[in-house]
């Protein structure tokens, strides 16, 4: 599902006046959701979230802290609900037997670097995480979900999109207030330039981090050549803005709703896009995690990292993660 438009709007107009009691309902049950008390693990936990609905780069963040930790030794497991997936119940990621349908698109890229556990039920990944030899453990999403007790709350803020149009569900992105999101967070990761003022909008006392998306996988080797990019991200614009930005110029740009379901019709479609135009097809390793693999053959992904202002930033902020974890 993509996002409606007034969601993006400065006020939202009409139709989020028109939602207003709705989002009013939303946002109560989330805030009576929220004070309820959950398990705390014998080891730190750490959250990757944010307050709107869609992609802001919490996966992103994910990957970038999982691959420090594992870096420094630590026995790193990664919790993440599996949005998008079939299967039901907690499943541990096993990336050559399972497929995006099974588990999740994000969980797959997930397991590519450290154990990964599926569940809505966090509390119930984070014991099997325990039992099978974690001393750490990361959530991708969550921010809202009150099972497991979340030692440091990581805000990942889109710079591009920010709050949106400051609204609640239905009537606006947000699936809390701002201050209600902010004054439980224990800093915020700003992810590219603040285009909408959100950072203005942040307690003052909250740590500010910033990065930038940066593309990676070999991208200056594409540099020049015919290409159709497509993507079913939360923001496919931000994909295709980053290839140019790397002097990749695609004939054609396919946008797809985060974790669309690609069908037969859409790969005839995208093949006969790139035969038209002598052109290579490039995508997002989360969108090859939802595409079968004799399609992956004919296509390049094309990776995004987080390039951070001040490089030993997210060092720092794993130190005080876990020094301060109560234990």
């Amino acid at each position: 599902m993509r996002a409606p438009r007034f969601w993006s709007d400065s006020d939202g107009g009409w139709p989020a006046r028109l939602l207003a009691p709705a989002a009013a309902l939303y946002a109560r049950a989330t805030a009576r959701r929220v004070r309820q008390p959950g398990w705390h693990a014998p080891i730190p936990v750490l959250c990757c979230g944010n307050l709107t609905a869609g992609g802001a780069g919490k996966t992103t963040l994910a990957l970038d802290l999982v691959a420090r930790l594992v870096a420094r030794g630590r026995r790193v497991h990664v919790l993440t609900r599996g949005y998008g997936r079939r299967r039901a119940g907690l499943l541990r990621v096993d990336s050559i037997r399972h497929t995006a349908a099974d588990v999740g698109d994000e969980a797959l890229l997930l397991a590519s670097l450290a154990p990964t556990h599926v569940s809505a039920d966090r509390a119930a990944g984070a014991r099997a995480a325990i039992a099978e030899g974690a001393d750490c453990l990361v959530m991708d999403d969550g921010f809202q979900n009150p099972g497991l007790h979340q030692d440091m709350k990581l805000l990942v803020i889109d710079g591009a999109s920010g709050f949106g149009n400051g609204h609640v569900i239905p009537a606006g992105p947000l699936r809390e207030p701002v201050a209600a999101g902010t004054a439980r967070a224990h800093a915020a990761i700003l992810i590219g330039d603040d285009r909408t003022g959100a950072l203005a909008r942040l307690p003052g006392h909250l740590p500010v981090l910033r990065a930038d998306l940066a593309m990676q996988d070999a991208t200056p080797l594409l540099a020049g050549q015919p290409a159709i990019a497509f993507a079913g991200i939360g923001r496919p614009e931000k994909f295709f803005d980053g290839l140019r930005a790397q002097g990749i110029t695609p004939a054609a740009c396919v946008p797809f709703a985060d974790h669309h379901p690609y069908t037969p019709r859409d790969l005839k479609h995208l093949l006969a896009l790139a035969a038209a135009h002598g052109a290579i097809v490039l995508t997002t390793p989360k969108d090859a995690a939802r595409l079968p693999q004799a399609f992956r053959a004919r296509l390049r992904t094309v990776g995004v990292g987080l390039s951070w202002t001040d490089p030993a930033a997210p060092e720092r902020l794993l130190d005080q993660w876990l020094e301060s974890a109560p234990r």
